[in-house]
């Protein structure tokens, strides 16, 4: 069955990659059939990394089975050359978590008697060694972080050989020694009932994303008596406080809750006693989407927003974020799950941006003027519906120089429930039969894609 669905489904990637890229191409895609999708999500992949080494760029990719690197110094010939099997492969593997220091890629996964492998990939692309694989520091491990001015690790939610069931939130190491990796300390956040889910770290200060209990920032600079700087434990729209990035003046923060429909949060962090919200947002594809993974870099932020794909936003005013690129990773239309879009690196020094999908694979993309948009300019390209909400009759405007070719309404539910082709810049449509909610419309034009929630009330 799954031979006979590839004709098809390389059609519907493509016409989904026609539609849905605003200011995004695509250069490279990979997706290893053979490779076993979880019993959860049917998920093969998950985490991204980047590297440079001897001047060339890599993609580092966890699946079920291990962690893929691909060469993609010339991303349109990208091509896998090194695969490291993970200590526990198989369907029952969701997470793996990458980070790099000093010529060493370090993985963990967070299912299975799994290990911490520590791999030399100084001599990329021809060898990756693997010097360092073992349990007895950390079984399994949700995500780590490698604080960039120290040889310090931070993991959270770990397990060892000697745990059992019993879940460290927070372990940090010392990894000066690749091959002798030494615990530091556990720590936990006084007061909190969740464990660390993700972290930030720099010059030893670490931002923990500590789920239902929301931010912690937390000065680590003398492990014999942690001190924490601030918190934010009450905020707009707060769900599972999953991850989040700073600006590179560690002024901002954006943060995300893992939470169907839940926005995204810019915040201000330049007094940390008193960290607060500026604003929030959500990619506006549907009522259910969920961003996953946000990083910034410079004035955007990169959010790998599982169903939605990739998202780009200019939030050089933190106030007023808005969107400036989107590419659809995932090919489905569900959003009632956990699956697409998993993780996104922008840092390559080629500008290329690296994303991860759960179902899809690899993708490499580049960014193709999403830089010189600006908001005015993006106002000019909206589409609008009024009155929104509305009691069943909608008038749909789009630009004069971008006639609307088809609308589709869908659902909570992603259903599609309404479908209808023309070629004005304004048309009416008709949805007094619609029950009240809210209804996710998509307005398909020569050059533009529009997506827009409406009310039926």
């Amino acid at each position: 069955m799954k031979t006979l669905l590839l004709p098809l489904l390389c059609f519907f990637s493509m016409t989904i990659f026609s539609q849905n890229t605003e200011n995004l191409e695509l250069l490279f895609n990979w997706n290893d059939e053979t490779i076993l999708g979880t019993t959860a999500y049917d998920n093969a992949y998950n985490e991204i990394w980047g590297l440079v080494v001897n001047n060339r760029e890599f993609a580092v990719i966890g699946s079920t089975a291990g962690t893929h690197i691909f060469d993609v110094t010339d991303p349109h010939n990208s091509l896998e050359v090194q695969f490291i099997q993970g200590a526990s492969f198989g369907p029952s593997i969701i997470h793996r978590d990458y980070h790099d220091r000093n010529g060493y890629l370090y993985a963990v996964s967070d299912e299975g008697n799994s290990s911490l492998q520590i791999i030399d990939i100084k001599n990329l692309p021809e060898i990756a060694t693997v010097v360092y694989d073992s349990n007895e520091l950390i079984k399994t491990s949700h995500n780590i972080f490698i604080d960039e001015n120290s040889n310090v690790m931070y993991a959270c939610n770990v397990r060892s050989i000697n745990s059992n069931w019993n879940a460290t939130s927070l372990a940090i190491f010392d990894i000066e020694n690749p091959l002798n990796p030494i615990h530091l300390l556990d720590y936990e956040v006084p007061g909190t009932s969740d464990r660390v889910h993700d972290m930030w770290v720099k010059n030893d200060t670490a931002f923990l994303n500590n789920g239902g209990d929301g931010l912690y920032v937390v000065d680590f600079s003398n492990m014999d008596s942690p001190q924490i700087l601030g918190s934010l434990i009450d905020y707009p729209d707060k769900g599972y406080n999953h991850s989040g990035w700073p600006t590179s003046d560690l002024n901002s923060y954006v943060l995300a809750d893992e939470n169907w429909g839940y926005d995204l949060k810019v915040l201000d962090i330049s007094n940390l006693s008193d960290i607060n919200v500026l604003s929030t947002f959500s990619s506006e594809v549907h009522p259910n989407s969920i961003a996953h993974n946000p990083l910034i870099k410079g004035n955007y932020l990169y959010v790998s927003s599982y169903h939605d794909g990739l998202q780009v936003y200019n939030i050089s005013d933190q106030q007023n974020p808005y969107k400036v690129a989107s590419f659809s990773t995932y090919l489905l239309e569900d959003h009632d799950s956990y699956r697409g879009a998993w993780g996104v690196y922008p840092f390559l020094p080629s500008g290329n941006i690296l994303v991860s999908d759960m179902q899809y694979g690899l993708y490499v993309l580049k960014g193709t003027g999403f830089e010189t948009v600006d908001q005015s300019e993006l106002k000019l390209n909206k589409l609008h519906t009024y009155p929104n909400p509305s009691r069943g009759l909608i008038q749909i405007q789009t630009p004069s120089n971008e006639p609307l070719l088809e609308v589709c309404i869908y659902n909570m539910n992603a259903k599609k429930i309404y479908q209808n082709k023309s070629s004005k810049h304004v048309q009416s449509i008709d949805l007094s039969n619609l029950t009240k909610g809210v209804y996710l419309l998509k307005g398909m034009g020569k050059h533009i894609v529009y997506h827009q929630k409406i009310m039926i009330r």
